[in-house]
């Protein structure tokens, strides 16, 4: 690290919140699966701003949205309709169970729109008791204070009580749990299908369609979070294709974007409409450049050959990924689905990560429990190769020495 990053660290100490562990690194360029910093050094990017770059960096379609959408015009507020917005929400629901979208900026904020929604439509159809939100342990719905208290990990709450009321949380796959728990209070079950932040968890089908009978027995909102797994990251456009379990409610953000803030909520339209004017807003939301973007990313996603190419090139990365587990026998199976993979260790987690970023692959942690993999859906066989040479090369040096 040259005196010049050091000094820009020290510069970052002085005037900005210290609410994230960072890595002595300041990244100032991208292209295609490959990102630089300032020292010039360049890097293979499978943390993809955490499954937010999913066409990789300075991708035509969507440097051209851009670049044209700011010459036009940058923002006009809600007050008026959006063409773009309008455009993005059509393609959302053309493609998807939903009849209506709401945009918003981030996952946290689409996961609070729906909380709210969830708990509108309860109130009007059934009355004032029933307002309680299942959410599943070790889950991770956003920072904000609902989405918060609808994680269920403590560690996130921690200093933040008293948390809203009405939150109860169930175990991942377990239907006799979530059979006890939920009752005619339960407003809504929110759901990962594959849990990112808790360690790339996936959701089993039949705990999902269980969860889809409860929620209908018992007059609950069923609620997907996609915001990690949503826009082709598990190699179809959303995951809940691959249970053929439908929500009531679907959250997105990281992808739908390609690296421009957006978030949005998909309703089914007999929940949306429990959402009148003045209900619920969001300044920036569904802005003429996010929705830019957003549309340009869909467009190249639903090319012909596209999920297919990711699946494939998907499925012999995990494969690879697992012949390096059994090599070095770190335990428990690869998991995950599409470009959204878990590597479970029990130790080193930071240091395989650091050393794999010595050697130039960006890599990252999750939840205390797994290697996260999460490169840009177009990434080559030659650059999954080239990752899958470093990692054996970094368990070779630090594994079993």
């Amino acid at each position: 690290m040259s005196t010049k990053t050091e000094q820009l660290i020290q510069e970052g100490q002085a005037v900005v919140m210290n609410t994230y562990g960072r890595l002595p690194m300041a990244l100032v360029k991208g292209e295609g699966s490959w990102v630089w910093d300032r020292e010039g050094n360049k890097y293979l990017d499978f943390v993809s701003g955490i499954a937010v770059n999913s066409l990789g960096y300075k991708h035509p379609a969507v440097v051209q949205a851009i670049q044209k959408q700011a010459e036009e015009i940058l923002h006009t507020s809600n007050l008026y309709w959006i063409p773009n917005q309008i455009a993005l929400a059509k393609l959302l629901v053309e493609h998807s169970f939903a009849d209506k979208v709401f945009f918003c900026n981030s996952g946290a904020e689409a996961n609070e729109a729906a909380i709210k929604l969830a708990r509108k439509y309860a109130k009007l159809h059934f009355g004032p008791e029933k307002y309680e939100i299942i959410s599943l342990k070790n889950s991770f719905h956003g920072r904000t204070l609902a989405a918060l208290t609808a994680t269920g990990q403590t560690k996130y709450q921690a200093g933040y009580e008293p948390l809203p009321e009405g939150f109860s949380y169930t175990e991942l796959n377990n239907i006799d749990d979530l059979t006890k728990k939920i009752s005619d209070k339960t407003a809504a079950v929110i759901i990962e299908p594959i849990q990112g932040e808790g360690g790339i968890i996936p959701a089993e089908p039949e705990f999902l369609k269980a969860a889809r009978k409860l929620c209908d027995e018992k007059g609950a909102v069923l609620i997907f979070d996609e915001v990690q797994t949503g826009v082709g990251r598990t190699g179809k456009l959303f995951a809940y294709e691959w249970s053929g379990v439908e929500p009531d409610i679907m959250t997105l953000a990281k992808a739908l974007g390609g690296g421009v803030p957006i978030g949005a909520m998909l309703a089914k339209d007999s929940v949306a409409a429990a959402f009148k004017p003045g209900d619920h807003a969001s300044t920036f939301g569904g802005n003429p450049l996010a929705t830019a973007a957003g549309c340009a990313v869909l467009n190249v996603m639903l090319e012909e050959g596209f999920l297919e190419g990711v699946q494939e090139r998907a499925e012999y990365f995990k494969g690879e990924l697992q012949k390096l587990a059994d090599r070095y026998q770190t335990g428990e199976a690869v998991r995950g689905a599409g470009f959204l993979l878990g590597w479970p260790v029990s130790k080193l987690g930071s240091e395989l990560v650091n050393t794999c970023r010595e050697k130039g692959l960006l890599i990252n942690f999750a939840g205390g429990k797994a290697l996260r993999f999460v490169p840009p859906l177009n990434v080559s066989f030659e650059e999954i190769d080239y990752a899958v040479k470093i990692l054996d090369e970094v368990f070779a040096s630090l594994w079993n020495a």
